[in-house]
């Protein structure tokens, strides 16, 4: 599950343990913080508005910091760290009250769990309740339960997984949603096309439906015009982009979109497909292939004939190959 990935993710950054948390390198520092002094309940300054001498055994945060900053320190973060988990160390330094047990809930904002082999999203995730960004790529997730999301989520990843049916998604999704990935999935339209409205993402900007098997085009954009907010769009993978027409007519579909499959749409884009959305007619139920082969090593040309003296009787060899394409 998500929540058993979580919780082993966090055991692997070690927010507990030296430089990081709260030990006998920093105990005094934050006992400190507590204690009330000569009478006085104060956080910790000196009356006279001056530091107190660091403690016999105690390090500073600074020295604490270049510990994790220094790349020749055996607790240096590792160069693919990602800014949150950069962010969820340095504060078990300057602050590791606030990473300790359920408090850390308070505090994640971003959570990334890739290739970790998640098969469910349980609701263990509703105990983070500033969760902006959930990044699921990469795992074994068929089926999304949206009681199970926060609802302040704003992007949701689920790039390369096995979702084929969007039904539980979109039962309670999360309002604020911005961006939702679904490429490299198992959609197959037209049936999952009625999910894809401002009925389900009124605030949805960005939508990566790309390399699933979206075959009707007329029904997912008559659909996706209701997504008022929208402004990136990938398709690109799917069996509908090899109709002629298809990026014409999404451009002059959606004149509020502006970049369609990775590419900027110009003005000039725009004024080329003028009035394509007004003739579907187009859009008819064939597709085009271009196959340009390059090379092919290993195998006789057939092109080539072979030489054999007059009045020989040896018999002739030729080749012929057939390259069969399966959709």
């Amino acid at each position: 599950s998500v929540s058993g990935a979580f919780w082993e993710h966090l055991r692997h950054l070690g927010l507990q343990d030296f430089p990081r948390g709260l030990g006998s390198w920093n105990k005094s520092r934050f006992d400190a913080c507590t204690r009330p002094r000569k009478g006085q309940p104060g956080l910790g300054a000196d009356p006279a508005g001056q530091e107190e001498a660091m403690p016999l055994g105690d390090e500073s945060p600074e020295a604490l910091m270049e510990l994790l900053s220094d790349w020749h320190s055996p607790w240096a973060l590792p160069p693919d760290c990602s800014p949150q988990d950069q962010h969820l160390r340095e504060m078990a330094v300057l602050a590791p009250e606030l990473v300790r047990g359920s408090r850390i809930f308070q505090v994640l904002r971003s959570l990334r769990i890739v290739g970790k082999g998640v098969e469910e999203v349980d609701n263990g995730l509703l105990q983070l309740q500033q969760l902006e960004e959930l990044i699921l790529s990469a795992n074994q997730i068929s089926s999304i339960t949206s009681a199970n999301l926060p609802r302040t989520l704003k992007v949701l990843e689920l790039c390369c997984n096995a979702v084929a049916d969007l039904q539980d998604l979109c039962t309670q999704p999360p309002p604020e949603l911005q961006h939702l990935g679904l490429g490299y999935n198992r959609l197959c339209g037209p049936s999952q096309d009625k999910y894809l409205t401002a009925d389900f993402w009124p605030n949805l900007v960005s939508l990566d439906l790309s390399f699933n098997n979206f075959t009707d085009l007329l029904g997912l954009v008559s659909q996706l015009s209701s997504l008022q907010k929208l402004r990136i769009l990938v398709l690109q993978g799917n069996p509908l982009v090899l109709i002629p027409t298809y990026r014409g007519f999404l451009v002059d579909s959606l004149p509020k979109l502006s970049i369609l499959d990775d590419i900027h749409i110009g003005p000039d884009e725009r004024h080329q497909f003028h009035g394509l959305a007004r003739q579907p007619e187009l859009i008819r139920s064939e597709a085009r292939v271009v196959v340009s082969i390059g090379e092919i090593k290993g195998v006789p040309d057939p092109s080539a004939r072979q030489l054999l003296e007059v009045g020989s009787e040896a018999p002739v060899i030729t080749y012929s190959y057939c390259v069969m394409y399966k959709f």
